[in-house]
């Protein structure tokens, strides 16, 4: 029995030794580790004081004003303006750099009390105080923020820490406020560079190729309810207008400040020309945001979205991430992921790389279209099934190109949010237009 026991306490005596030299193993791993962090990825400088950091000072009006749909329908809003400019929906897209001291100037002329909330951002002040929610005498929530009462401004701070895309809306009966039009686009650049999404050289983009696309759901009941002092039944909320950039099919793809919307300032039409690595090797960037309460299915005909950021966040892991046992740091990886059809949440943005290969390389004479153009009244086409080239056309056939582009719809897949109002097509509908390498003359 003795030599059992002796047994097991020489055992349990090496247990404990061999415990002492893991912890004491892994201590010299995590002290190694340390000093090559430190050497590799040193910790940030401290933050800047508000007064040394570069000032963005934004003036905005909450104000009326109307929009105009392709059926014909004219329906009342609401909006945030730049102070000294006309009403405009969406509001004004607000871009601002990483590291910004950031200050909005906000004027009420609406006949309740306004507010702004602005998601993603941290620290954020009303008149110098930190935000808070606002009850009524009841305690019921009436406000997520400090709001302005009628004819009175608030000012709101905060610091732009993170790059990315991001929304800004009414914080005030956000169901109704934000329904008639109190929202719009928030950009913070990143310290990289103006044509980068986050601070990540694999997110470089075409500077002159990066577009917005804001989606929204209108229900006109609502809104004339509103325009005629009486207070809406949210409960009864139905969406008969769908909206990209607050414009509904065909009228995203009017110009950007077209005289006959004088009030929708916003184009949706996605240019770009095809991929080559010398002449043209640089993706355009979309930004992606769902103001709506509805989920949209947002599809890309013609080639898909490489998503690298959500809700103002990189689709990456930091470059200083760390395996806890081993001293060398571990290579960043690349969550991004390709998507044909992007689900947006109410509330969400998404940025992404796009670039167009022309994969079929069609070209007259050396590599023809491998069928004729059908000679069909009406239809559309530049006469040409390769990019860059006008063909004779068929017998009426109408021509609706300029120089031989490629177009491809991007639109909801719903077909419920196809159409304007209860009749023609349209809704939540833009274009992707592919011009030739160069561009058209």
């Amino acid at each position: 029995m003795k030599n059992m026991l002796d047994h097991r306490y020489k055992w349990l005596i090496l247990a404990v030794i061999a415990l002492v030299l893991l912890v004491a193993a892994s201590s010299t791993v995590v002290a190694l580790n340390e000093r090559a962090r430190a050497a590799s990825c040193p910790e940030p400088p401290p933050p800047l004081d508000w007064g040394e950091r570069p000032a963005a000072n934004i003036r905005l009006r909450a104000t009326t004003g109307h929009i105009l749909t392709p059926d014909g329908n004219r329906i009342f809003m609401w909006g945030f303006a730049d102070e000294g400019g006309a009403f405009q929906h969406p509001s004004p897209t607000l871009t601002v750099q990483e590291g910004d001291a950031v200050t909005v100037h906000l004027s009420n002329e609406l006949p309740e009390p306004v507010s702004i909330v602005f998601p993603g951002q941290t620290g954020v002040l009303a008149n110098g105080k930190p935000v808070q929610p606002q009850l009524d005498e009841q305690g019921n929530l009436i406000s997520l923020v400090d709001a302005a009462p009628p004819g009175g401004e608030i000012t709101y701070t905060f610091v732009a820490a993170k790059p990315g895309t991001y929304l800004y809306e009414s914080g005030t009966q956000p169901a109704k406020q934000v329904q008639m039009g109190l929202f719009g686009a928030l950009i913070v650049r990143p310290a990289i560079g103006a044509n980068y999404a986050y601070n990540d050289v694999r997110t470089i983009f075409h500077p002159q190729r990066e577009y917005l696309l804001l989606l929204h759901e209108l229900d006109p009941a609502i809104h004339e309810a509103v325009e005629q002092g009486r207070e809406p039944d949210m409960t009864a909320f139905w969406p008969r207008y769908w909206t990209i950039n607050g414009r509904c099919f065909p009228d995203t793809e009017a110009p950007a400040g077209a005289s006959w919307l004088p009030s929708q300032p916003y184009q949706a039409t996605v240019i770009t020309e095809p991929y080559d690595e010398t002449t043209n090797p640089l993706p355009a960037m979309i930004r992606l945001i769902n103001a709506g309460v509805h989920t949209h299915s947002f599809h890309t005909d013609g080639f898909y979205l490489r998503l690298i950021g959500q809700n103002g966040r990189p689709l990456t892991d930091s470059v200083c991430d760390w395996h806890p046992l081993r001293v060398q740091k571990l290579p960043a990886r690349d969550l991004s992921r390709a998507e044909f059809t992007v689900t947006l949440g109410a509330g969400q943005t998404y940025d992404g790389l796009f670039i167009w290969t022309d994969a079929n390389g069609l070209e007259p004479g050396t590599n023809p279209p491998p069928a004729q153009m059908a000679s069909v009244a009406g239809a559309t086409g530049s006469g040409s099934a390769a990019s860059g080239y006008q063909g004779t056309l068929p017998v009426n056939v109408v021509m609706t190109n300029e120089c031989g582009e490629y177009y491809f719809p991007w639109h909801t897949h719903s077909e419920r949010e196809l159409v304007n109002g209860d009749g023609e097509m349209g809704g939540m509908m833009t274009m992707l237009r592919v011009n030739p390498p160069g561009g058209c003359p």
